[in-house]
């Protein structure tokens, strides 16, 4: 087993033979020690009791692609441990992936998830396909059982713009997972985390198929702030602080994320109507 150089200064063979696609699988022969599944943890601690929580994502397809959006608070307990936590980033130039659970292991797991795919595009010369690199995230997440039985639980939801869809209805695809490395798609919309409950009964009132890109993402807003409404853990748009979701999409173009003025006038118009219909 390699695990580092050797006195001559040569690299191990693990790093000079060409082997998997999967940057995982290579990691797990040259250097085990650093996927985050293998670190052993001191007993008699649960680590949920001292790790800040991520919480609410929601995931809306669209006619052209789909959208990813989560709320910026992260909390330990009772208390709010961040604010401003950023739980939605791109997995690779057409799919997005949101964070829900333990926000270090999270965090960890997802920027293994975005090599993973650089490294096997770099491998095999193509991109991986949509359901693909679906089961690649689920592979992962099972590597990670055994720490989420202590508590360090990591749940993503995962979007992506399908390329070789053959239904243009179909191109925004949308993924969930259970803590075991379960994978699902689901239809049209789905949310995350401890809001999850109350953003997919805002979903389900107002989600119809084929809905625009600007129209999901109002949606997507709307949804968090309902989650926030009765979530604890979950934070609504904070105008004081100018602190807003992150809202961003995958498409045919690509994927972009909604800028500071974009998400502050959709949270805005959101909260204005609810002065005048607090029910929504």
């Amino acid at each position: 087993m390699a695990t580092g150089f050797d006195p001559s200064g040569r690299l191990p063979d693990a790093f000079t033979n060409l082997g998997t696609s999967s940057f995982t699988q290579f990691l797990s022969v040259a250097a085990p020690d650093l996927l985050p599944g293998r670190r052993p943890l001191p007993p008699g601690l649960h680590a949920g009791e001292v790790a800040p929580h991520g919480t609410t994502i929601v995931a809306i397809s669209f006619a052209g692609g789909v959208v990813l959006a989560g709320d910026r608070r992260a909390t330990m307990g009772n208390m709010i441990a961040s604010r401003d936590i950023e739980k939605v980033h791109p997995a690779d130039a057409y799919s997005l992936i949101g964070i829900a659970g333990t926000a270090g292991v999270g965090i960890e797991l997802m920027r293994l998830f975005q090599v993973e795919l650089e490294h096997y595009e770099k491998i095999e010369g193509v991109m991986l396909s949509v359901d693909g690199k679906a089961n690649r995230l689920a592979a992962m997440i099972r590597q990670n059982l055994g720490a989420a039985l202590q508590g360090l639980a990591v749940i993503p939801l995962f979007a992506g713009y399908d390329q070789a869809a053959a239904d243009p209805s179909r191109v925004g695809r949308i993924f969930s997972f259970d803590v075991a490395g379960g994978v699902y798609e689901e239809t049209g919309y789905d949310a995350i985390g401890s809001g999850s409950l109350f953003a997919k009964a805002a979903l389900k009132k107002r989600y119809r198929p084929g809905i625009s890109a600007d129209e999901a993402a109002r949606l997507a807003v709307e949804a968090l702030y309902d989650a926030a409404d009765d979530d604890t853990a979950t934070g609504g748009p904070d105008l004081i602080r100018k602190i807003y979701p992150v809202v961003m999409t995958a498409s045919a173009e690509g994927t972009h994320r909604l800028t500071e003025e974009q998400v502050s006038a959709l949270a805005e118009a959101v909260v204005n109507a609810r002065h005048e219909n607090p029910g929504g």
